[in-house]
């Protein structure tokens, strides 16, 4: 079993505090949960704990006690932030419109050794790693410790691309967490991308570890990265490798998503509509790690099969990995929660509901179907995919609509004759494909749509356009999301469906539809 050792250097963060607001943090017993010191001119000053936030004084702050902090403290960088000399803390500036500093926050930074025995095995792979979990929930943390077992226990060549100098510290020596590995140092965070660049060229490294990727710039600098054989360990914004997929500027870290035309016989192969999404190149990233919990991730060890079944409206497989209060490790192989993202306008997955018996508001309100050279098992398959309120008949007499073939339709045999004669209505589908008998339950079921969906479809399209990035809509049924996707695509963008149950809907993604023959 790992041991696992935190160092904070919390002693040297209290010591540049005023001394009034220094003795009441030191009177605390529980500076093990302390996340950050907050003090505002004009303001009580605040301790925040990992689960509460204390005031430290009546007195509020005053302009000479934040003067008594910068003078403590390195100097600010044009992204507001300070630190102190050989530790992970972090101070940063807010300033008014003059340029004077009126607030300071005291982020507490802390190396934890020993994080690592959980995806050890992902270690030695010798594969990119991505990290992806919420904010404070420990992924510059991982990615220190990453870095550090690289370079001392595997003896790699480590360069650390380090932005505002989150992963190593301030100051011209790096915090001794990142073990013999070196550090890069940005300045601004718009030049991390020409930074990437510079260490690859510059000083051959084998792996290099870059936290927050999270401008197009420098998606296509890691991009540029792995394509010279450097192995690279990072962190990105969003959650989950859902998140990741459906945001335009990131989504090249996973192989990104492109429109494809299919071939009749090709949509035929797969079973799949003619036009659908699929990943347009090779991740730049090997494996993603989602950290859920402080002791809990989850591990995708092949991202490209991960993605390719999210976008043909399955669900990737990943392991969850516990670390128990015994410090020993539970693996959980599981099918992600996240709702896969369809094929462009790939619809519902099965319920288990019989077929057509429910509605959505769970009445009995089904359409009874008689089917004539229709295949009942592709009427059935459709049916269960859209969640129509459809039941299925064997008789004429118990129809209240016919659904045949434009063939049979034609030549009008004795029981299409029966059933134009008792005013039953007979609706036709030009082939005998799930797709044909989708599309004319929707016209069947659903109409066109309700003006308040598609209103909000137009709503949405704009917005994407405008803001480069997915617009969720409201949950609606199989026929509308149908009629939402097609608004979509006359427009010329892409759109797929997440969720699942009453709460699926359908997401306009920013991407042109751009379209390509297979």
């Amino acid at each position: 079993m790992t041991r696992r050792e935190i160092v904070d250097n919390i002693e040297q963060l209290i010591a540049v505090l005023p001394p009034r607001i220094c003795d009441a943090v030191q009177s605390f017993d529980n500076l093990a949960d302390l996340v950050e010191i907050v003090m505002d001119l004009g303001r009580e000053p605040e301790a925040r704990f990992s689960n509460e936030i204390v005031r430290l004084s009546d007195a509020v702050v005053s302009r000479e006690e934040i003067d008594f902090v910068l003078e403590r403290v390195g100097q600010f960088g044009k992204d507001n932030r300070a630190g102190i000399e050989r530790t992970l803390h972090r101070i940063s500036a807010m300033r008014n419109r003059q340029g004077a500093v009126v607030g300071i926050t005291c982020r507490v930074g802390r190396a934890v050794f020993g994080t690592l025995d959980i995806v050890r095995d992902i270690v030695e792979l010798d594969r990119s790693v991505l990290f992806l979990g919420r904010p404070g929930i420990g992924k510059t943390t991982m990615l220190r410790e990453f870095a550090r077992v690289l370079a001392d226990d595997l003896k790699k060549r480590v360069v650390i691309v380090d932005t505002s100098n989150e992963i190593a510290g301030d100051g011209d020596i790096p915090h001794p967490a990142i073990g013999r590995a070196r550090r890069m140092q940005v300045p601004l965070g718009v030049l991390q991308a020409d930074v990437m660049i510079e260490a690859v060229e510059n000083h051959m490294p084998e792996v290099i570890v870059i936290d927050e990727i999270g401008t197009e710039a420098e998606a296509e600098a890691a991009r540029t990265i792995a394509e010279r054989g450097v192995r690279l360990i990072g962190t990105a914004h969003g959650n989950t490798l859902e998140n990741l997929v459906l945001n335009p500027t990131l989504s090249d870290l996973v192989g990104g998503v492109q429109t494809v035309t299919l071939g009749d016989e090709e949509a035929r192969k797969r079973g799949t509509q003619k036009t659908v999404l699929e990943r347009k190149a090779p991740p730049t990233f090997d494996v993603l790690i989602e950290i859920q919990e402080k002791d809990q991730l989850a591990v995708c060890k092949d991202v490209s099969k991960a993605v390719d079944r999210l976008l043909r409206g399955a669900t990737p497989k990943l392991e969850v990995r516990r670390r128990a209060s015994d410090g020993s490790i539970e693996v959980v192989e599981y099918e992600e929660v996240h709702a896969g993202i369809g094929d462009v306008r790939h619809e519902n997955e099965p319920s288990n509901d019989p077929v057509g018996e429910r509605s959505r508001n769970g009445q009995m309100k089904a359409l009874r179907i008689f089917p004539y050279g229709v295949s009942r098992n592709r009427l059935e398959r459709a049916v269960r995919d859209m969640r129509a309120p459809v039941l299925i008949t064997k008789t004429l007499q118990d129809a209240d609509m016919v659904l045949t073939l434009k063939g049979q339709y034609r030549k009008m045999p004795k029981r299409l004759k029966d059933a134009e004669e008792r005013g039953l209505p007979i609706k036709i589908v030009r082939s005998n494909t799930v797709h044909q008998i989708e599309g004319i339950l929707s016209d069947i079921v659903g109409g066109k749509g309700t003006p308040d969906a598609l209103q909000e479809v137009e709503d949405a399209i704009l917005a994407a356009k405008a803001e480069a990035r997915p617009i969720q809509l409201a949950p609606q049924n199989a026929a509308v999301r149908r009629s939402q996707h097609k608004l979509v695509e006359r427009h010329r963008l892409q759109s797929t469906s997440i969720g699942t149950g009453p709460e699926r809907r359908v997401v306009v993604l920013p991407h042109p539809l751009r379209e390509e023959r297979v």
